[in-house]
């Protein structure tokens, strides 16, 4: 069997500031992806997009579309200047800023005098089976939303395609319900991925009872860490939902706070199962650690049973074995020295007596049932 699950893929890039940095200051790890800027702007009657590079592209669309909701959609960190052309364009405080070029933010979410800033994860199986463990923010002032993606996977094609079809609030309810749209469709994933590792928990818990063998404690302690990761993005991800639902902001609407329980439940819900394949991650390794130390003890036992027969022959071979001499030096035959040892069929009959034990021996243990539970 293959290992169910790959080695969880941590992101290796992280901010390469020197210690006591000014706070607020954008550093963009090495390796990070160039940006790519999709905008779309729409009300209750179009839907106009945009694609570009730079903030040019968001420029002229706001100034063309300004009696629309824009959601700019950044997937790439890597220009730092574009990150400070937008702070510096919506008056954004430079520690979000730095927040949004720092990839390892827990889920939060906060207030400011005219805006709103928060953070999730984004954890999911590749293409390669390896968990991926991404950052997800948005920032949102007055009629426009910003979220911003580590990398250039599309996670939020069915948002998009709803944004299309114009159906229901997402194109009248303003950006605090693309934010909401955007947060539901994350705790979504959680729901396949916790799928995924169902499936893979069955697949091993049916390896223990027909083959069982060293690589389900390996798969299966990989898995609870993979949980543990989980759990460490929906925890922080429920504070962050409860916030915005107690949230004043204006920008949090009353309306969109009635979907945000929703998606609180949901989160629990997902919290409820992670803790659920928690337990039968670690029932699963104790019952493979027990079936291990029953084959043991089954091995300790066979190996007993075939001692206990082999002890009183050995002591007798032993008894027989010893050179005690027959006569003295002078010739006088010692008769308390093993006489038998000079018996006619003295072999013959030890080997009965030897086989006598045995077959009573075993008997015995057959009587007893000991050679059924082997």
């Amino acid at each position: 069997m293959q290992n169910v699950i790959k080695r969880v893929k941590y992101n290796a890039r992280r901010a390469a500031g020197n210690v006591g940095d000014r706070p607020g200051l954008i550093i963009v790890p090495d390796g990070a992806l160039k940006p790519h800027i999709a905008m779309f702007s729409y009300n209750k009657d179009e839907l106009v997009t945009s694609e570009g590079k730079d903030i040019k592209v968001i420029l002229a669309q706001l100034k063309k579309c300004d009696d629309h909701t824009h959601w700019i959609k950044i997937n790439g960190l890597g220009d730092a200047e574009l990150i400070e052309q937008i702070g510096e364009h919506l008056n954004i405080n430079p520690l979000v800023l730095e927040d949004i070029a720092n990839i390892h933010q827990r889920p939060k979410f906060d207030e400011y005098d005219d805006y709103v800033f928060s953070t999730s994860r984004i954890v999911h199986f590749n293409g390669d089976d390896e968990l991926v463990n991404h950052q997800f923010s948005t920032i949102i002032k007055d009629n426009i939303i910003i979220s911003f993606e580590e990398d250039h996977e599309e996670y939020f094609e069915a948002v998009k395609a709803r944004l299309k079809v114009g159906k229901g609030a997402i194109r009248t309810a303003g950006p605090s319900y693309m934010c909401y749209a955007l947060t539901d469709t994350i705790i979504d994933t959680y729901f396949i991925l916790l799928a995924q590792i169902g499936d893979k928990l069955d697949a091993i818990e049916d390896k223990v009872y027909n083959d069982a063998d060293k690589s389900i404690m390996f798969n299966s302690q990989q898995i609870k860490r993979t949980l543990i990761i989980i759990r460490r993005a929906s925890w922080p991800e429920r504070d962050k939902i409860n916030d915005m639902i107690r949230s004043e902001s204006p920008l949090i609407t009353s309306e969109v706070k009635l979907f945000l329980r929703d998606a609180y439940d949901h989160c629990i819900q997902a919290m409820d199962l992670i803790e659920n394949y928690k337990e039968v991650t670690s029932s699963i390794i104790d019952l493979y650690l027990s079936m291990v130390s029953n084959r043991m003890n089954e091995i300790m036992k066979v190996l007993t049973i075939i001692s206990v027969i082999f002890i009183p022959l050995t002591f007798i071979a032993g008894i027989y074995g010893m050179n005690f001499a027959h006569v003295d030096d002078k010739g006088h035959v010692l008769k308390n020295n093993i006489p038998e040892l000079y018996w006619p069929n003295g072999y013959v009959y030890a080997l009965l007596l030897m086989l006598s034990i045995a077959a009573t021996l075993v008997y015995v243990f057959w009587k007893k049932g000991w050679f059924n539970r082997l």
